[in-house]
């Protein structure tokens, strides 16, 4: 657990050791510091230099050699303080400028705008696309068409779908295509009755995205993701008629 956390630090394994051979030996040479830490004398140096970089070791001269000592470990928190700020910032610049960018060169309709996925993996990433994009709505909530025969398949991948999306305060319209299905927090449901077997299919309405999951085979959900506002309203105002109709 501590390697992974000096990791998101952006310190290495060669870091970690002679930062701890330091600490360990007070002020030293890069050759005993070569020697305690396991670290040939060359990878020594080159990693003395990062760390002194970072303000996380410093280094006296004496006579023709420089001692290297290693900073407090509080230090280590001013770091991870310091990539906390510079990671804000880059979101910040990735929402409100790169991503901006990004969608401006894309045209307003191509291939690019219909995404496919297969089996467990792609169904948690349709589902995982539809909470995080709802989520960040100002009144989150999507609408669904749903039946019997895909529901015990559409969460396989992503059991705790149902809970982040009520821990999220997403709500949730659903209307369902034959008997079963219950209300959970956050949502609602209505029926449409049928008679006879009713096909495996989920329809999410999340605008500017519609995503549709179907059965290939008997186990094997498949997903098609539409990123087409005029889709997405097209099928939103079909499902809010039915919706005032039920």
């Amino acid at each position: 657990m501590t390697a992974e956390i000096f990791n998101l630090l952006g310190l290495s394994e060669r870091d970690i050791s002679i930062y701890k051979a330091l600490l360990a030996i007070g002020p030293s040479s890069i050759r005993t510091i070569a020697e305690r830490s396991g670290v040939n004398r060359g990878s020594t140096y080159e990693c003395l230099k990062s760390l002194q970089q970072r303000g996380i070791v410093t280094y006296q001269p004496r006579g023709k050699r420089r001692y290297f000592s290693a900073r407090e470990p509080e230090v280590l928190l001013q770091l991870a303080n310091d990539r906390r700020e510079q990671m804000e910032q880059a979101m910040e610049r990735l929402k409100n400028t790169v991503i901006p960018e990004l969608h401006h060169l894309k045209p307003d309709f191509s291939i690019a705008n219909v995404e496919f996925y297969e089996g467990d993996a792609g169904i948690e990433q349709v589902l995982r696309d539809i909470l995080n994009r709802v989520g960040a709505q100002e009144n989150p909530v999507y609408s669904v068409f749903s039946s019997k025969p895909i529901r015990p398949l559409l969460y396989r991948p992503f059991p705790n779908f149902t809970a982040q999306r009520v821990a999220r305060k997403i709500q949730v319209r659903v209307i369902a295509l034959g008997e079963g299905g219950e209300s959970a927090d956050y949502s609602e449901r209505k029926w449409i009755r049928t008679e006879g077997p009713v096909d495996a299919a989920y329809i999410a309405i999340y605008p500017p995205r519609c995503a549709i999951i179907s059965l290939a085979s008997d186990n094997y959900p498949t997903a098609v993701v539409i990123d087409s506002r005029e889709v997405a309203t097209a099928q939103q105002i079909i499902f809010n008629t039915l919706w005032k109709l039920l």
